[in-house]
Order: C-alpha cells, then structure tokens, then sequence
C-alpha cells in the first residue's frame, strides 16, 4: 500500500565543496564530495521515506549505469519504484553541484531521461486504489512534458479521490513565462516556492504580499520557504511567519526538498498546517547539516 505519491525529476548529484571560483583555464581542487541522487522528484520521495510514509515515485531514468546507482539509494530507503519508467538510449539526469564558501550551490545540469515524463505516468486511479492520500508534484518548470496544459485535470481527479494535493517549483528559465502554472492552482491545497521564486512569480518582493498574490489565483493555501528564517504560511486560518530552528549550515541543496517531505508527512499524521510548517522547517534544517540532497537523511540513518 502506498500513502505518498511524489512525480517529479531525477538526477544523479556530484555535489563538490568548496568552489568559489571556476578558472577557465586551470584545473581547481576541493575537499570534500558527495554523489547520491539529487532531483526535486528523488529528493522528496526520499525524504518521506526516511520519514516512514510509504511512498511511490513517479520518474523517469536512463538506461544508464547512473540509473544503477539512484537505484541503489532508492532500495536503501525502501522506495517503491514500480512507478519509474526507463527510456531506453537516454541518459539519466545529471547534476554538478559547485558548493561556494556560503554553502550555497551552483549546478551545471543536463536534463536526461526526465524531459520524458509526462501526466500520463500519473494512473490517479490505480495509485488511489493502493491507498495513495498526497500527490506531491515536485519542481514543476524543469519538466517540460507536464507544460502542455492537462497538469490541472490530474489534480481534479486526485482531490476527487481525497487526495491532498502539493507543488512545488524550481528555479528555471521557464519560470520566466509561468502562464502553465497558472491554471493547476486551483486544484492545489498546497503551492511552495522560495522567496526568490515568489517574486519572480509575482513581482512582490516581500513574502506575505506574495503569497497573497499567489493565493488570489485559487490555491488554497501558499507556502513562502524563507531559508533560516522559516517560512511565510499564507492559509486559509492562518497567515503568519512560522520559525526554525537554527543550525550550522554545511551545504543549502536539497533543503526545500526536505521541508516538502517534512510537511507532508506531519500533514499525513494529522497535524495541523501551521504544526506541519514547523516540523517541514525543522526537516529543513536537518538537510543543510550535511553535503549533498540527501545528505541529512543518510547522516540520521547511519
């Protein structure tokens, strides 16, 4: 039985810190590495199943030996991945993640096998049937083939059969024109972006003013990730900033990944969104202590 369904990208991450500057004709070393898959889509599916929700990723993979290796990681957390699709002669996603003295990353990234995932990977019917209670769809504008406008129908279907429905975006050039996101929003319970994605979307800068903006599309209720500062919750029954705990800061990646998992799994357990929004930052934080997307959850598990 399932109870999380997460459709989303994948990749395998290189993650190498510290690299502050990249010479152009000079070669640079760095202290410290992690490879492990990376991806909004993996990310979170991880994340919920380090969590303990039973959980099934919709994804597609190369016929690569990097595919090889994600599988490894998946099998490690008990993933279902009866949902993931293999393109035959595609490479699997790839991420170089180039982690600076503030801990921040920058990726040169090739897109791979998840230019092939589209909605019709989503059986919402069949994923209903084995218990599935969350569909989390996971960086929506790095997946081109769920652009082309049947994202909202799908998400219909899943609130018809109880669902709670998420989404999450991801900082991308397609981000510039987000005319396809719009009409997915108001079949969604939950919408998170970062504060940098909230004003790109909507030309406010401040966070309350923009999950007001986005609210006013239709979602039900919006969530601004604000970093070490916790998060603006624009709902419903309660607008206000929610805090985190604060940590020392290894390496920012996968951090919004791991505040999707935290949330829905606190909502999957019946707390409250406000409650849940605490637990989601403190998931968060948990990821930012450690190299790598997954770092933090390999680091609780070792």
């Amino acid at each position: 039985m399932i109870d999380a369904v997460v459709f989303g990208n994948v990749t395998l991450d290189v993650i190498c810190k510290t690299v502050d500057d990249v010479p152009r004709h000079e070669s640079l070393s760095f202290e410290q590495v992690a490879i492990s898959p990376g991806g909004c889509g993996s990310n979170v599916a991880i994340g919920l199943s380090a969590l303990g929700v039973s959980t099934a990723l919709v994804a597609s993979i190369g016929s690569d030996d990097s595919a090889m290796l994600v599988r490894r990681f998946w099998e490690r957390f008990g993933l279902d991945q009866r949902f993931v699709r293999v393109v035959e002669g595609m490479p699997t996603g790839t991420s170089i993640g180039l982690v600076d003295s503030e801990a921040q990353p920058r990726f040169i990234h090739t897109p791979g096998a998840n230019a092939y995932l589209t909605v019709d990977a989503l059986d919402i019917p069949k994923l209903a049937s084995e218990g599935a209670r969350a569909l989390h769809i996971a960086g929506f504008f790095v997946l081109p083939g769920i652009l082309d406008g049947r994202l909202p129908e799908t998400l219909s279907s899943s609130q018809q059969y109880g669902m709670l429905t998420s989404l999450d975006v991801v900082r991308s050039k397609s981000m510039s024109d987000p005319n396809s996101l719009w009409p997915s929003l108001p079949y969604l319970d939950i919408f998170l972006c970062n504060a940098y994605e909230a004003w790109r979307l909507t030309g406010e800068k401040e966070p309350e003013e923009a999950g007001r903006a986005l609210r006013a599309l239709g979602v039900k209720s919006v969530i601004v990730k604000l970093g070490i500062g916790g998060c603006w919750l624009e709902g419903e029954e309660f607008s206000g900033r929610i805090g985190g705990p604060r940590v020392d800061v290894v390496d920012t990646t996968g951090a919004g990944d791991a505040f999707a998992a935290g949330l829905i799994h606190a909502l999957l357990r019946g707390l409250t969104l406000p409650e849940a929004c605490y637990a989601a930052n403190q998931a968060g934080a948990q990821m930012v202590g450690a190299l790598g997307a997954i770092g933090g959850w390999i680091k609780a598990g070792s």
